[in-house]
């Protein structure tokens, strides 16, 4: 089959985001034409003028619609779309210059109808960006979920940087109304579909992600709240590693008390695996100050994504609540 690819990318008030994103499109050492649907959603703040300065050197196609989530938006920009294998990125990510002639050579050589590929830091980001990239993709922290060269086969992709067949969009009718999950939840509907769906080696993309300490806490508090809800809807997909972190915080309750009322040698095992983040994560980014950031940040990662977890198991699959009406701002209508 000959691939035709057509980048979609939502966007909603980020103008600076889309510039930044297609400086790198621009960028990329691929021959062959590709479009560009960019999909507007309900912002306040518009990308158009960005995107004019961009319209003599790529093949874009921009469209602004009501405010309906991510998901939505996605599915609205597929079915705009020219081509037949649908790059899906976030605006808030900047592409090597390799990127789309690794996924073309993968798909070439062991086609699929949906990838996912792995998000790096760049160098040009904050500490803080680092750090929190640092504590979303390290295998001492999340066991390396956003992908690794183990997870080739059967990953879910996501909606950062995925591919997606135009075939499978059409049988599975794309995203869901939910946020954040909306792209486990698809992955999950495409294999039970008969799709195959795969992990693209080399294929990252720097994932800025616009975020502080208090935007990333309820960032991992909405992932908490939403893996319940994607337990309940795919029961197969639930796994021991996602209580993970709220063990997490039941050892260090314990460890805290019997360090209280016992010996401090109790905090011993907390201080190595700590220790462990400061070493792996000033090794890998080269810089101290980003180690320690990332612990912080491993912290906040556990205790927030932890006690929503619980509490939506406890609400969601104990109590049997409706995920809609228990959390409302996980849906769009």
């Amino acid at each position: 089959m000959q691939l035709s690819y057509s980048f979609i990318i939502p966007v909603y008030n980020r103008p600076q985001e889309i510039r930044e994103l297609l400086d790198s499109i621009l960028l990329l050492d691929f021959d062959e034409p590709f479009e560009i649907v960019i999909v507007e959603d309900g912002s306040t703040v518009d990308c158009v003028e960005v995107i004019d300065e961009f319209r003599k050197n790529l093949n874009i196609s921009y469209y602004y619609k009501e405010n309906s989530g991510p998901g939505d938006s996605r599915n609205f920009g597929m079915k705009k779309a020219h081509g037949n294998y649908f790059l899906i990125l976030d605006s808030d990510c900047i592409l090597p210059k390799k990127y789309l002639t690794v996924v073309d050579q993968f798909l070439k050589s062991n086609y699929v109808d949906c990838f996912g590929g792995a998000d790096a830091a760049h160098s040009s980001f904050t500490a803080l960006q680092k750090a929190i990239n640092y504590t979303m993709t390290s295998f001492f922290t999340t066991g390396g979920i956003r992908g690794s060269k183990k997870g080739v086969h059967k990953f879910e992709p996501r909606s950062f940087n995925m591919g997606l067949s135009k075939k499978a969009f059409e049988e599975t009718k794309g995203f869901s109304n939910i946020h954040p999950g909306e792209d486990p939840d698809l992955s999950r509907r495409i294999m039970k579909a008969g799709f195959r769906t795969a992990f693209v080696p080399n294929a990252e993309v720097y994932h800025k992600r616009r975020i502080s300490w208090s935007n990333f806490y309820l960032q991992v508090r909405k992932f908490g709240m939403v893996r319940p809800i994607l337990n309940k809807w795919h029961p197969d997909s639930a796994k021991i590693t996602f209580w993970f972190p709220t063990f997490f915080i039941l050892f260090v309750v314990v460890t805290a008390v019997l360090s209280v009322i016992s010996t401090p040698l109790f905090l011993i095992p907390l201080g190595l695996y700590a220790g462990l983040v400061l070493i792996d994560s000033t090794i890998r980014n080269q810089s101290l100050v980003i180690g320690f950031m990332s612990v912080i940040a491993l912290f906040i990662q556990f205790f927030g994504y932890g006690t929503a977890f619980l509490k939506s198991t406890i609400l969601v699959n104990v109590l049997k609540k409706d995920p809609e009406k228990q959390f409302p701002t996980l849906f769009f209508k």
